[in-house]
């Protein structure tokens, strides 16, 4: 098996941390793994190793937009993870949300725009978030807050194209979806905003795992992660997350993305669900790999 780990995106050292992890976990379950730091070089990297299954532990672009995934199915490799149209789709967040609007889940008034609009104006009635439409992990996001004086100072880095989104008050929720099924809600506790380093410095958030929420709202996640899971075709696993401002009960409740490839870290949030649901890290690696499948 080869482990597709690290990669050129934002999210490297992120995959790195994800994919030692499983292969750590996977070789415990008896499996033979080559962990494979992807590069320009990776089709004769793949061809040279010639693997029966490519654990798919990559972050943002390239890795989890479906430009892997088709380098895959044009080589005939089954691998792990969403295909080539679900990938694309989740990660592209405008589109996400317009396969939300079909389905009658709730989410906020979004718009993409070019960088030099938005730098220029408030395109939208403050308070907004700002960030790339087709990266994860929290890159490159800025929330300007009510009663800002103007406009947010954009990277450098930042895409010439980003969505601009309502900023939606509230808790951090999350689901996890294994195979078809919701694990369960985790409410996500930060001192402030919920950056990259929260996500990912140990210390950064607090899990509260199943979240302490009233019933109808961690049924309602529960439900909506599996729906969006499905109207994006996704496989294997997803995460789906969440805000809610329990203030407005059920309505509070709004859905801001889902996440075909996530994070598999020792502080991700998939592996500690499955944890709380009687799912070991190594089964939740396994029973990637058991699904992990090629359309040719």
């Amino acid at each position: 098996m080869a482990m597709l780990m690290g990669g050129t995106s934002a999210e490297r050292e992120v995959s790195l941390s994800s994919g030692r992890g499983c292969a750590a976990a996977l070789r415990d379950e008896g499996f033979e793994v080559v962990e494979v730091d992807c590069g320009p070089d990776l089709p004769f990297r793949l061809a040279e190793i010639s693997p029966d299954i490519c654990f798919n532990a990559l972050h943002g672009p390239l890795g989890e937009d479906g430009a892997v995934q088709g380098l895959l199915e044009w080589m005939g490799l089954s691998y792990t993870h969403s295909g080539v149209l679900a990938s694309a789709l989740a990660m592209d967040k405008e589109r996400t949300k317009a396969l939300y609007r079909g389905e009658g889940l709730p989410v906020v008034e979004s718009r993409l725009a070019c960088k030099a609009e938005v730098a220029a104006r408030h395109v939208m009635e403050p308070p907004y978030v700002v960030k790339p439409y087709n990266e994860g992990s929290s890159v490159g996001v800025y929330l300007v807050r009510d009663g800002a004086n103007g406009p947010p100072k954009l990277s450098d880095d930042m895409p010439e194209t980003v969505m601009v989104e309502t900023y939606a008050p509230g808790r951090e929720l999350t689901t996890t979806v294994l195979g078809d099924r919701a694990l369960t809600v985790t409410d996500i506790v930060t001192d402030g905003w919920y950056d990259y380093d929260a996500k990912y410095k140990p210390g950064g958030s607090r899990h509260v795992v199943p979240a302490e929420i009233p019933q109808e709202i961690f049924d309602a996640c529960l439900d909506y992660a599996e729906r969006a899971h499905r109207i994006l075709g996704c496989r294997g696993i997803s995460r789906t997350d969440f805000r809610w401002d329990e203030s407005r009960g059920l309505d509070g409740l709004i859905l801001l993305e889902t996440n075909t490839q996530p994070g598999m870290t020792p502080t991700s949030l998939s592996p500690e669900q499955g944890e709380s649901v009687g799912i070991t890290f190594g089964a939740m690696c396994r029973q990637l790999v058991e699904d992990a499948s090629c359309s040719r």
